[in-house]
């Protein structure tokens, strides 16, 4: 049996989801982790789930007669990889870092007032009308102790639209919150 569909199988047999399976050159065999997806449940993975995975992992793995050096199991953090179909549907409204293969290109960025050769975007991650798309605003960041005017008009909604086979990378936009958990903000809908 292959090394990937090993680990998947002693992963999603304790209960968990299989994110990444990375392997360097000093044998090195890292596996990431997650919660399986439980809509408006906040989930995550702590020390004692490493610990499990690692135990189970390390027993499968000498029966297996896998070589590596050392393993490490670990949560995705809080930039985590989007890499499928089903990393959409659970993260759709958050926000993420997504990088495309190819640039937009020239006819997709006239009108638009995005760079022709522009790869990456962050913004709102959205269900669109074919396939998904990223919403986001063009606005430069406040600075610390400056007041933003009321009367300041906001800039312009974009969106980019795209299928997941034009993606090289997606995750999750590190947002950390010094103030504590706040309730999720409703995604931009306006277009």
């Amino acid at each position: 049996m292959a090394l990937h569909e090993t680990i998947e199988q002693t992963v999603t047999g304790l209960g968990y989801e299989l994110v990444d399976i990375e392997r360097t050159t000093g044998g090195l065999l890292r596996v990431t982790i997650d919660q399986p997806y439980v809509r408006e449940a906040e989930q995550f993975i702590n020390a004692e789930d490493c610990e499990k995975v690692t135990r189970q992992l390390q027993f499968v793995l000498e029966v297996e007669g896998t070589a590596y050096s050392r393993l490490e199991v670990s949560s995705p953090g809080i930039d985590r990889p989007l890499r499928g179909e089903k990393d959409f549907e659970r993260f759709a409204g958050e926000l993420v870092d997504i990088t495309l293969k190819a640039p937009i290109g020239a006819a997709a960025a006239a009108g638009s007032g995005v760079a022709a050769s522009r790869k990456k975007f962050r913004g709102t991650l959205e269900r669109a009308a074919t396939g998904w798309q990223v919403v986001w605003r063009d606005e430069p960041e406040a600075k610390p102790g400056v007041k933003v005017s009321k009367n300041r008009v906001p800039a312009p909604l974009q969106a980019l639209g795209f299928m997941l086979d034009e993606i090289a990378q997606a995750r999750l936009a590190p947002v950390v919150d010094f103030k504590g958990r706040r309730p999720k903000s409703p995604p931009a809908t306006e277009i």
